[in-house]
């Protein structure tokens, strides 16, 4: 028994230092302290933790719209109270504890766009600062928000900044919808180009699995928003707003499609289905945050399952925004940059077959590997200049997810906390961009007709 006792509490030991040590590295990770002290971070260790920074002022904010903001009046401090009620002009006292609410989403969000505005200014002097220091910049942005508690919220939260994130939030709309049609293009234009590498590299006919993939994806996109517009129709159906918009998002992608085929010589059906499949999410998305009970069965009881899941999706959904659209390639940045190898003949280099001024062989692969790991522990400094955009990129998020989360700053006409992000401005706002997107991706197929004497590539 004895035996067994003590092999239980080895194993229990074991698995206990195991996790602890497995979560000291996470979050050793997380600060910036993946590496030995000899070897900086890499250059994608800024966009991590700055992602991981906006996930951690996402709840932040939550805790304040529906923790501390409703629950302010129960505290003794009257100057504490005062501070966070103030501009509530309203009688009423549950919209005062949702005005107080929306008030700390601006603390959170304000912090978050303020430190992401001083490391961009920094950013841009030294295009290396956005990956050191993190556990400092942690430190400073909990300091931030613990010091906005403390400030009123008229001027400074209200207006000033309430005006800077809906600016702020319409620029990142504008920017959402030209990345995305951006996205449809270079998807296409990508699986061409391989398409047309496999036929000269693997030999003719090699190209054609390219070729069904940009058709099955083509069927896959349109089949799904189909169905996608037919259950619009069947559960969110029968008010005219949410009928118009459906309507209309069939319609528009109908038009868009039909430009394509016959009008445009620069567009491509799997670009038209890629954007058919957006603007049918973005209508669904709208009409998920119509206010209006009758017209959207996505506002339920208000239980502790749909307080969970809609404030995990709502979360999730502003989390991958910031991360998706932080991307280096979206931010206009490139690779890291490295030094062109010298070309070798195969004169120079015994059984060797050269490609492209490459030799292969088992001496020159290995060479070429060694070489290779040792040029990737050397970041360039040109790995580093779009830091600065990174952080405006990020403090343009911080807007929006202040707009997502107080329906553009109204206290009434919107969700509830199990459904955080509803509310008509916020489904206004998501249809106009589903109608700037579609206007957008209609100007690229007509614009080289209307002007042929633009250049337009």
């Amino acid at each position: 028994m004895g035996m067994i006792s003590g092999a239980f509490t080895a194993i229990v030991s074991g698995v206990t230092f195991c996790f602890c040590s497995a979560s000291a590295s996470l979050c050793s990770a997380w600060c910036g302290n993946d590496k030995p002290s000899t070897s900086p971070p890499s250059a994608k260790s800024g966009r991590m933790r700055s992602v991981v920074l906006l996930g951690f002022s996402i709840i932040v904010a939550l805790i304040f719209q529906y923790g501390l903001g409703p629950n302010v009046s129960q505290f003794q401090w009257s100057y504490f109270i005062n501070a966070w009620t103030q501009s509530c002009d309203n009688n009423n006292p549950e919209l005062v504890k949702v005005c107080s609410g929306n008030a700390g989403v601006y603390r959170a969000s304000s912090s978050a766009f303020l430190f992401f505005v001083i490391f961009g200014l920094a950013a841009l002097c030294k295009p290396t600062a956005n990956r050191d220091a993190w556990p400092a910049k942690y430190a400073l942005y909990c300091l931030l928000c613990a010091g906005t508690c403390f400030i009123p919220n008229a001027p400074l939260f209200v207006p000033i900044y309430l005006w800077i994130a809906r600016v702020g939030s319409i620029f990142f709309v504008l920017l959402q919808q030209i990345i995305l049609v951006d996205v449809a293009f270079n998807w296409n234009e990508a699986w061409i180009e391989k398409a047309d590498k496999a036929e000269i590299d693997e030999g003719t006919g090699k190209g054609k699995k390219w070729l069904g993939a940009i058709l099955l994806s083509c069927f896959v996109l349109f089949a799904g928003s189909l169905t996608a517009i037919i259950i619009l129709f069947v559960y969110f159906g029968g008010c005219p707003t949410n009928d118009a918009f459906i309507s209309i998002t069939l319609v528009g992608s109908i038009i868009a499609t039909i430009i394509q085929l016959t009008i445009s010589e620069t567009g491509s059906l799997l670009t038209s289905a890629s954007m058919t499949a957006y603007v049918t999410y973005l209508c669904g998305a709208a009409v998920s945050k119509n206010s209006n009970a009758v017209c959207n069965p996505k506002l339920g009881e208000t239980s502790v399952g749909n307080i969970v899941v809609g404030l995990l999706l709502v979360f999730i959904s502003l989390m991958w925004t910031g991360f998706s659209y932080t991307n280096d390639k979206r931010l206009g940045g490139g690779s890291t940059t490295a030094a062109p190898a010298p070309e070798v003949s195969v004169e120079d280099a015994e059984g060797g077959k050269a490609v492209g001024g490459v030799v292969v062989n088992n001496e020159g692969a290995d060479t070429n590997e060694k070489d290779d790991t040792e040029s990737s522990d050397i970041t360039s400094p040109t790995s580093f200049n779009n830091s600065w955009k990174l952080n405006v990129a990020m403090a343009l998020v911080c807007c929006w997810f202040a707009m997502t989360l107080t329906g553009w700053g109204s206290i009434d006409k919107r969700g509830d906390i199990s459904n955080p992000d509803a509310g008509d401005v916020s489904m206004w706002m998501l249809i106009v961009s589903q109608w700037i997107a579609s206007l957008l991706y209609i100007w690229t197929l007509v614009a080289p007709k209307l002007f042929p004497d633009r250049d337009f590539s």
